[in-house]
């Protein structure tokens, strides 16, 4: 677009020489050069800088944590076993059958928006002998206990898992069985989904079912910060994550036409079970985004939005559902098909001996 609009100047920059030295005094000519290089530069400033943020603290949790309490004037409030320290928000500590979670109170009314998350999760467990995780949350509850990372079950609105156990895989190898080389993940996983109320979320099956999508997460046990990346812009939900330590945020999940409404709550919760982790909040910080927008986009997005959805959840669980065909569903497919040819090209054979047979009679 910046490029386009350069041209676009130039162009009038070359016929304002032709007409305006032969119809304008020279102050009038140079006074609308100056005004259209002005014009131009403004136009290429509003296609660089087309998305604004703006830090909104009172949805924010930073260091002191003076806003967390349970005061009415307070921004946050803590629930179960989280606890405030001077570096983080601790929600569970590395002890097993913990939950916790910190809410904010304030309901947010931003149409866009960006919360990026500093976080930690660390312990003395070992690789898969460690859990639960922890979630982000932006839903119409606020302050329910439940099986859900620490928070309740069909819940309404956005919660984005940081799932640091494979309750799955561990189930299939007590049934002696494995997953396929697509269908195998690599843990901790975050994965986001979208409930209205009556979406459970499957534990067993680590939210697969239900799921928009996510990325392998090697966060446990770092030495420098981690972070995660979440975007709410036109109905499209994003997220990145940084974890490497190079201050260079990597894609993870980026679904176009995601519904949700305005004046639900953030927060963060994380569970414990047989095995345990701490899991820290070090910093939540939304940001409202400034967006322009067409004058089709913004007849598109002019009904308001009163129940969260995915516009193309079906085609999302479509490309699931064939990409998670097990090994022996795959090998019956096969053999079926080969079964098929064979059979075909047997029939293939008698009908041609027939007609042949009935050919060479037609000469007798």
């Amino acid at each position: 677009m910046a490029a386009a609009t350069n041209n676009n100047c130039q162009i009038l920059n070359i016929l304002s020489d032709i007409v305006l030295r032969q119809t304008m005094t020279l102050k009038t000519y140079w006074t609308f050069v100056i005004i259209l290089i002005t014009t131009c530069r403004s136009f290429a400033d509003d296609d660089n800088h087309e998305m604004e943020e703006f830090l909104k603290r009172e949805h924010s949790l930073s260091k002191p944590y003076q806003g967390v309490g349970s005061s009415s004037s307070s921004h946050w409030e803590l629930m179960g076993d989280a606890m405030v320290t001077t570096e983080q928000v601790r929600l569970t500590t590395d002890m097993q059958s913990k939950q916790g979670a910190v809410w904010s109170r304030i309901p947010c009314h931003l149409r866009d928006w960006e919360l990026q998350v500093h976080f930690k999760i660390h312990g003395q467990g070992k690789k898969n002998l460690n859990g639960d995780g922890l979630a982000i949350w932006y839903t119409k509850e606020r302050m329910q206990k439940g099986p859900v990372f620490g928070n309740q079950d069909l819940f309404t609105g956005l919660g984005v898992f940081v799932d640091t156990y494979p309750n799955e895989e561990k189930h299939l190898e007590a049934q002696k069985t494995r997953y396929t080389t697509r269908t195998q993940r690599i843990f901790p996983f975050v994965l986001a989904m979208v409930g209205n109320g009556s979406i459970s979320y499957d534990h067993e099956r680590d939210g697969r079912p239900t799921e928009l999508g996510g990325c392998n997460a090697m966060v446990r046990n770092l030495n420098h910060d981690t972070f995660i990346f979440i975007r709410y812009v036109r109905r499209r939900l994003t997220i990145m994550i940084d974890i490497d330590g190079q201050h260079e945020w990597r894609d993870c999940l980026d679904i176009p036409g995601v519904r949700l409404p305005q004046g639900y709550y953030f927060g963060a919760s994380a569970v414990t079970g047989d095995l345990s982790d701490n899991h820290d909040v070090v910093s939540l910080k939304l940001y409202q985004l400034t967006v322009l927008r067409s004058e089709t986009e913004e007849k598109e997005e002019e009904d308001e939005i009163t129940l969260p959805s995915v516009d193309n959840m079906d085609l999302l669980k479509m490309g699931e559902n064939e990409e998670g065909w097990s090994s022996i569903a795959m090998f019956f497919t096969i053999l079926f098909s080969m079964l098929g040819c064979f059979l075909l090209i047997v029939v293939g054979l008698i009908v041609y001996s027939h007609w042949n047979e009935n050919r060479r009679k037609r000469f007798y």
